[in-house]
């Protein structure tokens, strides 16, 4: 089963701030009802109790609901908490209504998450080969020693052996880091495809004029880290179009955000079925002969030794 995305379990949270506001919740008041709750974050937890004793709602998201980029996941968690700061700072500053604003964010969320499962999904698959593959080494050493020869023995205990032995185990290793780099360089370039346009058009919709926008957004992106600016020239394309059009700058950059997701989730998918086949490579050049050096190579020597030794 397909694990959850963190941009899922964010989307939930800013769901029911979305709600809360809407009826009129303040929103330090929210943040305290959504830890009253039970919420499954101890982050929301964390985060209303900076804001009851006074501190901002954006630096406290930063401060309280972001987490170390040591893993994947862990970085796709943080980039997601980075980016409701991020959001909930330029409403503030830009003068947009929060819940709305918040609503259009959690939908952008639910968008992130889907694109993220179909990356695991589509990367699950040659994960697992990769894995069973790495094995086959072992499996040919057990299975030597269960015909009654001692491979073991042969690659611990001559100098033929142990050569086998040295270069097998470089060549795994050496296949487990191409492989690794391989899966790493199939996953999206970035986890968060169309947030920078998502703040553009929230700072747009506040009323705010396109300059003092685009400062606004740039302002709450340097102070929350965000790693989005591949995207400044599809905000600069369309903003020129909405000039040269006449049409509200937010709806073409809602639009323009909805085309990033889409685009990154086509070429995850795209990566993971080429992944299928270089994934080959390492699997061909270094676990087929490292099969061979400590399978079959010492199964052979234990022969010709045990032939020798009956003469």
């Amino acid at each position: 089963m397909t694990e959850r995305s963190s941009f899922d379990e964010l989307a939930e949270v800013v769901e029911r701030l979305a709600v809360l506001l809407a009826a009129g919740v303040a929103p330090g008041s929210a943040w305290g009802y959504l830890a009253e709750t039970g919420s499954r974050s101890s982050r929301v937890r964390a985060i209303a109790e900076a804001v009851a004793t006074g501190g901002s709602v954006a630096e406290s998201l930063l401060d309280r609901g972001s987490r170390s980029l040591s893993s994947s996941k862990g970085a796709a968690d943080d980039l997601a908490w980075r980016g409701l700061a991020a959001a909930w700072r330029v409403a503030t500053e830009a003068g947009a209504p929060l819940a709305p604003t918040l609503q259009r964010f959690a939908a952008s969320l639910r968008d992130l998450g889907v694109n993220e499962r179909d990356a695991q999904t589509a990367l699950a698959g040659p994960r697992a080969t990769t894995r069973l593959v790495m094995v086959l080494p072992v499996i040919g050493i057990l299975f030597g020693l269960a015909l009654g020869f001692d491979t073991v023995g042969t690659l611990v205990g001559s100098v033929p052996g142990a050569v086998c032995l040295v270069i097998g185990v470089a060549l795994i290793l050496v296949a487990r880091w191409w492989s690794a780099v391989l899966i790493r360089r199939a996953r999206p370039p970035t986890v968060v495809p169309g947030l920078a346009l998502d703040l553009v058009a929230i700072a747009v919709s506040g009323g705010a004029s396109i300059p003092r926008a685009l400062a606004v957004v740039a302002k709450a992106r340097a102070e929350s880290g965000l790693p989005i600016d591949l995207e400044d020239s599809a905000i600069d394309e369309v903003l020129a179009l909405s000039a040269r059009a006449g049409v509200p700058a937010a709806m073409l950059l809602r639009s323009g955000a909805d085309e990033a997701r889409r685009s990154a989730r086509s070429a995850g998918e795209r990566k993971a079925a080429t992944l299928a086949v270089t994934l080959m490579l390492p699997l061909g050049l270094c676990i087929l002969p490292a099969f061979m050096l400590l399978a079959v190579a010492p199964l052979m020597l234990s022969v010709v030794s045990s032939t020798v030794g009956s003469l």
